[in-house]
């Protein structure tokens, strides 16, 4: 695992994007913290950052929908969804689509661990399996 590789954490909660940055900083990441998805897109960083963990439920373009406009741009970049308020048909598209995991806030930093090892692996072809694992932690 590259641990210069950028992390970018968007969420309107100023707590958890505080705390994240925290986190990411303390496994030896680079992290860019953003209040929203309108404001990662407009950054300089959406080409660098190698994994992105989003709010499900943001105003204007949710976790969700950010990953989307990601794919369809050209910049298929690994995401993990957090969200307070766990919705499985929310969930279910998200991992359909392509989304490494879906996690419940709070974060278990365990899982977020895995999920970001997931995210950062070389080897593509695995990566369904062990996504099928983490949905059920994470439930």
């Amino acid at each position: 695992m590259l641990k210069a590789s950028l992390i970018s954490v968007v969420d309107d909660d100023p707590f958890f994007r505080e705390s994240m940055r925290r986190l990411m900083r303390s496994l030896g990441y680079t992290v860019e913290i953003f209040p929203s998805a309108a404001d990662f897109l407009a950054s300089s960083r959406v080409a660098e950052t190698v994994c992105l963990i989003a709010d499900v439920h943001m105003p204007a373009m949710t976790g969700v929908e950010l990953h989307g406009h990601l794919i369809h741009a050209g910049h298929p970049i690994p995401t993990i969804l957090v969200t307070a308020y766990p919705d499985e048909g929310v969930r279910s598209r998200a991992l359909n689509d392509g989304v490494v995991c879906c996690l419940r806030k709070p974060v278990d930093e365990m899982n977020l661990m895995e999920c970001l090892r997931v995210a950062l692996q070389s080897d593509e072809p695995a990566r369904g399996d062990v996504v099928s694992s983490l949905a059920a932690l994470a439930k």
